[in-house]
């Protein structure tokens, strides 16, 4: 195993994501993934279906490096709506489930004004490290 989840002891558990992860191995380096596809093209104005696309984005992405959603280490998510982000958790996280299954990173989460897409209501950037080759 290459991933360490870090944990303070007397800590309250940490839901859905990790306080910290140790790794050894290759980093993956994953530009901030929005919801459109292969094509640049929008699956949906939806934010869960944006966050679900932007997701498998760096799936792809991932197993281009030989790697899967269990190298995860780090995301950092920027979202333009707050209030849509915490009235649809249920959602997001069986969105989430869907794509990269059980394995929770450390990660934050940012608000912003405004992404570069218009259309975009989130981007995810990814950080992933896997054994050495």
């Amino acid at each position: 195993m290459t991933i360490e989840i870090l944990h303070p002891q007397g800590w309250a558990p940490a839901r859905g994501y990790a306080n910290g992860v140790a790794a050894e191995g290759r980093q993956i380096f994953i530009a901030g993934q929005i919801g459109w596809n292969e094509k640049c093209e929008f699956v949906s104005d939806d934010f869960i279906d944006q966050v679900e696309q932007a997701l498998k984005n760096i799936v792809a992405v991932l197993k281009e490096a030989g790697g899967g959603p269990e190298h995860l280490v780090r995301l950092t998510w920027y979202l333009t709506d707050k209030r849509e982000y915490v009235s649809r958790l249920r959602e997001l996280g069986q969105a989430y489930r869907r794509v990269l299954g059980k394995n929770f990173p450390a990660m934050s989460a940012i608000v912003v004004m405004a992404l570069i897409e218009d259309r975009a209501k989130v981007e995810i950037e990814a950080t992933a490290v896997i054994p050495a080759r």
